[in-house]
């Protein structure tokens, strides 16, 4: 090249300069989320720095949450949105803040693709896995709140030689799984509302917990071993009503029994003093009482943990349960106990044995009054408020394309389910 030609080039770039700008980090997913104290904003990022935030129009730097590393070469960063903000965005996204009032209520859950040795679902076909079709309808139904009641990460194995079906998909708890199982399909549901998130038994440190810990956790990522312990309850306020998110993660999953009870009977009978007054609504990923299987007079479902620890424990004004776990819908309501809602069927492989007939089933002693449930569908619920109070609430349970299957009213601790 002539030196003539060099400087002619050099020129031209000189030129160009100008037009692209500082150099700005750019964010690969972005939202908002509930966390011990009120509202934090997250971003997930492959370069250097954290992308930049503008609250109500100003400046608001971004603080790391977990640094990169060779299992997550992404950085995770985030922002706390104070109480009084009217609008937050990054990269110049606006991003979901909260409503005085939560008046219309999205709930999905199971929704990663499972990869065992034993079992592959596939989940590079839109049918078996339907995740990305689901978020893409939620995100459709304008919620005010989206609660995710646990178990994202389910590619825990390599897939089988040959099988099409999952060709392809990395395991392990890594970004590349994370990404896969949860980012990439629940993209439209970011941008849609702010999330509760509940950390489910694929998240515990045996499992999916590192990512977990790095990416959703409510809690400040402070862990040398890169996994969080479970968390305490806090309190998320949906205008005169209290939703307490519960981490029952490890309940009845090995450990010390009696260690285990004494620490979610403490949690069951702090209840009273963390929600301020009104009706209040827990999201634990396990359920205490619902139906995996109806056979023969016998029914499994209980966990045995959970049902020990909140028994005499649980306050009166504790109206409802949302969890996820057993890959099937019910809405459960007891002679005297919260109403048990079980939203399992947003994407993983489905409980086929779970009942649809659950009115009278008696669960460990505990009966079943009325209520609904539905098996072998994919979809998700979603609780509209009526009236101004905090008591009555229209339950829906929506196949993937968003078709109501079920309809039930909840007033307080009962369930008025309409017939089939």
């Amino acid at each position: 090249m002539t030196r003539a030609l060099r400087w002619l080039l050099a020129g031209a770039l000189a030129a160009l300069a100008p037009l692209a700008g500082p150099a700005q980090a750019q964010s690969l997913y972005r939202w908002t989320q509930y966390v011990p104290g009120g509202l934090e904003a997250r971003a997930i990022t492959a370069e250097a720095q954290c992308p930049q935030a503008r609250i109500d129009k100003r400046a608001a730097p971004m603080r790391v949450r977990a640094q990169r590393n060779a299992d997550f070469p992404v950085l995770v960063c985030a922002l706390t949105v104070p109480r009084d903000a009217r609008s937050l965005e990054i990269e110049g996204e606006a991003l979901p803040l909260p409503k005085a009032r939560a008046d219309h209520i999205l709930v999905l859950g199971d929704t990663g693709c499972r990869v065992t040795r034993l079992y592959n679902q596939s989940c590079n076909d839109p049918a078996d896995w339907p995740f990305a079709a689901g978020a893409r309808t939620q995100a459709g139904v304008t919620p005010d709140l989206i609660v995710h009641v646990g178990d994202m990460l389910y590619r825990e194995a390599s897939c089988r030689p040959l099988n099409e079906g999952c060709a392809h998909t990395p395991h392990g708890d890594s970004w590349a799984v994370w990404e896969a199982d949860f980012f990439v399909p629940a993209k439209p549901l970011l941008g849609a509302a702010p999330l509760v998130m509940v950390r489910g038994n694929h998240e515990t440190c045996a499992r999916g917990g590192k990512g977990w810990s790095r990416l959703l956790d409510p809690y400040p990522m402070v862990s040398d071993s890169g996994c969080l312990k479970p968390g305490v309850p806090f309190v998320v306020d949906l205008g005169g009503l209290s939703l307490v998110v519960m981490d029952v993660a490890d309940a009845g999953e090995g450990g010390d029994r009696a260690a285990q009870v004494a620490r979610f009977r403490a949690q069951f009978q702090s209840l009273e003093g963390l929600a301020p007054p009104g009706p209040i609504w827990l999201a634990m990923h396990r359920p205490i009482r619902a139906a995996a299987l109806a056979a023969f007079a016998y029914v499994t479902g209980q966990n045995k943990v959970l049902a020990e620890a909140s028994q005499n424990a649980m306050p009166a004004r504790a109206a409802a349960i949302l969890s996820g776990h057993i890959h099937t819908f019910q809405a459960l309501a007891f002679e005297d106990l919260p109403v048990q809602l079980v939203v399992g069927h947003s994407g993983a492989e489905l409980h086929w044995t779970a009942p649809e007939d659950v009115a009278g089933l008696s669960i460990e002693g505990a009966r079943v009054a009325s209520g609904a449930g539905r098996a072998g569908v994919h979809g998700f619920v979603t609780l509209r408020r009526e009236g101004a109070g905090a008591d009555a609430w229209l339950l829906d349970n929506h196949d993937i394309s968003g078709k109501r299957l079920d309809q039930c009213r909840m007033t307080k601790r009962q369930l008025a389910c309409a017939a089939r």
